[in-house]
């Protein structure tokens, strides 16, 4: 698989690896056994310059493309899920919100610090009871009042939500107008009044990295942080999503491949009447379709990260490879479990903690049904996947001077 990438971004991977396996995961266990957010190693990746390879040197990125982050994205999920989950508020998802949508003043105050890890990031759409149809359901209202807006209303699985400096939320400013009535807003919730966030405890997962309901009462913030004209909250972040799904198939792959590797290493070892699990007919072929979904994955992820790089329409192709990534993760954790029996639940075994991903990963940045919709609609020719074009590399067409 390796021959499908260039040369320098094999050598960015295998220098990211390097650094993941000497500056980050040897301190991870104690901020996971203490439940505390690892700032200090977020700070110390972005230093370093991974969370910035999409974003141009005059931001504080290294302007390496979205196929360097993918390749960077899978890799650190596979080396820890939990530290991964920074990934789309370090580096894509809440950046790139910014980077699209914001004034160049805007990006300039903003991006810097959070691809370089000194300010934590945090993207807000989704609502308790929005689910996949997060504009329709999006209640919580922002009123403007003179020089700033008070947002009211709730947040449900907002990452990194207890712990952001900088953040992206979308909010209603129009409740008359449809999808068209949302914008986008800049928060920093240590900075102004209002706003609370409230750790959700989930199976399984890290305790370091937590998804939070954030409740907004009164919650301040200056007009100055709003994303481009009240109602274009929407539209950015569909554009950003786009972007997104590729660094969260990219995370499943990470997830996937390591699922493999210990399904592997575990069936090689694990003797069953005298012979290696693995020696089976039954557990090579389990291992075979999953390898070939997760490669099949891994491919149609770079690909998709490809034609962004050469800013070429993108969306079909990445919705293909989140669902396509999401089944390879849930098939290869299944597979692992299934080999593992028993000691596949015990928290002893990394691949319990690994397993309990494959969920986050199926539905993050649109479940598998909406992920269908999308690309059964395009190829019956009701509705093009790829119609509304965007810049991806050069998003400057898309945003507001200032």
């Amino acid at each position: 698989m390796d021959d499908f990438l260039p040369g320098d971004i094999r050598e960015l991977r295998d220098a990211f690896v390097d650094f993941m396996t000497r500056a980050i995961l040897p301190e991870l266990p104690a901020y996971e056994a203490a439940g505390q957010f690892p700032r200090e190693l977020v700070r110390r990746t972005g230093e370093a310059g991974w969370f910035g390879v999409v974003f141009p040197e005059s931001l504080g990125g290294s302007d390496a493309g979205f196929l360097a982050m993918a390749v960077l994205a899978e890799e650190m999920a596979r080396l820890d899920p939990g530290f991964a989950l920074c990934h789309n508020q370090q580096g894509m998802t809440c950046p790139y919100t910014i980077f699209v949508g914001g004034t160049d003043a805007q990006c300039a105050r903003f991006i810097p610090d959070l691809i370089g890890g000194r300010a934590i990031g945090l993207w807000s759409l989704t609502e308790a009871g929005g689910g996949s149809d997060a504009a329709g359901n999006l209640k919580t209202f922002a009123v403007r009042r003179g020089d700033r807006y008070l947002l009211n209303g709730r947040k449900m699985f907002a990452t990194l939500a207890d712990e952001t400096d900088t953040g992206v939320l979308f909010a209603r400013t129009d409740r008359s107008a449809g999808h068209r009535g949302i914008s986008a807003f800049v928060v920093e919730p240590k900075k102004h009044p209002g706003y609370a966030a409230q750790p959700i405890d989930f199976v399984g997962l890290s305790r370091m990295t937590r998804s939070c309901e954030v409740v907004l009462d009164d919650f301040e913030v200056p007009v100055e942080n709003r994303l481009g004209a009240e109602g274009e909250g929407f539209a950015l972040a569909m554009h950003a999503i786009q972007a997104g799904r590729v660094s969260v198939a990219a995370r499943a792959v990470g997830i996937a491949r390591a699922c493999l590797d210990e399904a592997m290493r575990y069936a090689r070892e694990r003797p069953i009447r005298g012979q290696p699990l693995a020696s089976y007919q039954m557990t090579q072929a389990a291992i075979a379709d999953a390898v070939v979904a997760v490669e099949g994955a891994r491919l149609m992820t770079w690909h998709a990260a490809t034609l962004m790089d050469r800013d070429l329409p993108a969306n079909r192709v990445a919705a293909q490879a989140k669902l396509a990534a999401s089944f390879a993760l849930k098939q290869a954790a299944g597979t692992a479990q299934e080999l593992f029996g028993g000691y596949g639940l015990a928290s002893e075994y990394r691949i319990a903690r690994l397993t309990s991903y494959a969920h986050v990963f199926l539905v993050g940045e649109g479940a598998p049904a909406v992920q269908r919709i999308l690309i059964a609609e395009d190829a019956l020719g009701i509705k093009n996947a790829d119609r509304h074009r965007v810049s991806y590399r050069h998003p400057r067409a898309n945003r507001h001077p200032g």
